[in-house]
């Protein structure tokens, strides 16, 4: 990264950070899409199953891998202040905490998730394959820690174009898993949902072996000696990195957990209606990638002006990025009016879950403008290390708004499982409202 003066010189700036940064989150969302799309062609149930299962990994991962997000604002202020002493520590202590983290997840998963399975309306064959593509996950979860610490580091220097590379690289192989255990290849027996779980642990693993030694032998990187030696733990750095990245941990838990809740609570509408809620929300989660990206580069380069004292030119890069989130919202509206039953039939050749599955896209679709504007004030004011009150804008119109609104819906109106979706759409529109005029605040203070 480096100064910009003119609106061009921004531009190019940002969509340079802003395409490896996509292209990252799209590879690594499609190991999902894939676990989903090729499970449902194995069976109903193993897709209602891995819905369930991944549901809840996902909430735990975000929400507690999430606290490991707020070293991307430390490291790239950092590096706007060439303070390269301080990013090397704080990477090295990073690691050690994300250990600390995942093996907290191992232990929720397997002593906490069988109780909470069990307690479910939902099939007992559908729990067995939730609970085992867990336990599947779990040989992957030090690994992708470490490598999401690993990752945020390249990021926040800039190198976007690098994590672009490892994940690109990764999904085929992940592809290549999947066909193998799902459905059973080259010896190997066909283990349905579980099997995703297992062909995503190992590609955790070859994710983690490829950033290590990028890291260790490739400049820039190697140039900050990260795990050549190994210093003792430093409490002050992980209270940093505890006081910012965890209410960023809290906020993107309180928005993945809402969707979670909600699969969970449509268990008792029965195996079809997950099936189609899972399939549509998959569809939905692969076009947030979109704002996502926007706000994970608006973290990146906002803290990089921030820490080089060039407010009005972070103030610029937000603008900048909200109008091109709003914008490609508006492209993908049309791709869904447009492209409905064939995006449905990816997911599924049930008859049933096929019809669902495309009333549950029209919903999807009111997502966009939502999150469009959200996703990129969300990273904005983590750039600016704004943190505690996007969370609880995350708790109120999530938790407070949203889940409240859908449950009225769902039971009190002829709106059955499609008024938990009405619910979500009424949190995520609050939640943008309330960031906006957190952002305008923040400008004026500035």
């Amino acid at each position: 990264m480096k100064e910009t003066s003119t609106l061009k010189e921004k531009i190019k700036q940002f969509l340079h950070i802003l395409l490896p940064v996509f292209l990252t989150q799209i590879s690594l969302y499609m190991m999902n899409f894939f676990d989903v799309t090729m499970t449902g062609k194995y069976s109903a149930v193993d897709l209602a199953g891995v819905a369930i299962g991944s549901n809840i990994w996902v909430a735990i991962f975000t929400g507690i891998g999430g606290v490991l997000t707020g070293l991307t604002p430390i490291v790239s202020q950092a590096f706007g202040a060439k303070d390269h002493e301080r990013i090397s520590r704080t990477i090295e202590q990073a690691i050690y905490l994300a250990i600390v983290f995942a093996c907290f997840v191992l232990t929720i998963i397997y002593f906490l998730v069988p109780i909470l399975l069990e307690n479910m309306y939902i099939e007992s064959n559908v729990q067995i394959v939730a609970h085992q593509y867990l336990q599947a996950l779990c040989i992957g979860i030090i690994p992708i820690f470490i490598y999401y610490v690993l990752r945020s580091f390249m990021d926040a220097l800039g190198q976007t174009k690098v994590t672009m590379m490892l994940t690109l690289c990764s999904l085929p192989l992940n592809v290549l898993l999947n066909d193998i255990f799902i459905f059973g290849r080259w010896g190997i027996p066909a283990f349905g949902g579980v099997g995703a779980g297992y062909a995503t642990s190992i590609t955790y693993c070859c994710l983690l072996l490829c950033a290590f030694l990028l890291v260790r032998f490739r400049k820039p990187f190697s140039t900050y000696n990260i795990l050549k030696k190994f210093h003792p733990i430093s409490l002050s750095i992980w209270k940093q990195l505890i006081l910012i990245g965890t209410p960023i941990g809290l906020a993107i838990f309180f928005e993945t957990s809402i969707f979670s809740a909600v699969t969970l609570l449509m268990s008792q509408f029965g195996t079809t209606a997950i099936a189609a809620h899972q399939a549509a929300l998959n569809f939905g989660s692969l076009l947030y990638m979109i704002p996502l990206s926007i706000s994970l580069t608006l973290t990146i380069i906002v803290g990089f002006e921030v820490g080089a004292s060039r407010s009005e030119h972070a103030k610029r890069y937000c603008i900048i990025g909200i109008s091109s989130a709003v914008m490609m919202a508006i492209v993908a509206s049309i791709v869904l009016l447009l492209f409905r039953e064939p995006i449905a039939f990816l997911y599924t050749n049930d008859e049933h879950v096929l019809q669902w599955t495309k009333q549950f896209l029209l919903y999807v679709l009111f997502f966009q403008f939502s999150d469009a504007v959200a996703a990129p004030i969300q990273g904005a004011l983590r750039g600016y290390k704004d943190v505690r009150f996007p969370f609880f804008i995350a708790l109120v119109s999530y938790w407070f708004v949203g889940l409240p609104v859908g449950y009225i819906f769902a039971h009190y109106t002829t709106a059955g499982p499609f008024g938990y979706w009405i619910g979500l759409i009424t949190g995520l529109a609050s939640g943008a409202i309330l960031l906006f005029v957190r952002l305008r605040q923040k400008w004026k203070h500035i």
